[in-house]
């Protein structure tokens, strides 16, 4: 069981996301926007942020980027999760330190073998 963090503004995507996280067993938590995002992360060390690109407030790249300038959080894994799923917007977001990134709609099969993936990863 991994302790995760929802951050995202879209109401449906989060009921979907708690439905699979909890089915899977997971404790989480929800944030619907980015203020206060990485101070959270700080906070509750989850093992798992799933983080929504586009927010209200701070977007999730700056999100990203802020965790991984913070050496105490190199054990936190981010998942980028996007309705833009361009090339260039996955590119981005790897290159600012996302561990996995993933475009909206997505399969919650696609979605549970990334996080699966990504909670397997050792530090």
């Amino acid at each position: 069981m991994a302790e995760i963090l929802v951050i995202e503004d879209e109401d449906n995507i989060a009921v979907a996301l708690d439905f699979l996280l909890t089915r899977e067993g997971h404790r989480h938590d929800r944030m619907a926007t980015g203020a206060g995002a990485v101070a959270r992360i700080r906070e509750t060390r989850p093992d798992l942020v799933l983080l929504d690109v586009m927010l209200p407030d701070v977007s999730g790249y700056q999100i990203v980027q802020d965790v991984r300038a913070d050496p105490s959080l190199a054990d936190v894994r981010v998942l980028m999760m996007t309705a833009r799923g361009s090339v260039v917007e996955r590119r981005k977001g790897l290159a600012l330190g996302a561990d996995g990134f993933i475009a909206k709609p997505f399969e919650l099969s696609e979605l549970r073998s990334e996080m699966a993936r990504l909670l397997e990863k050792p530090c």
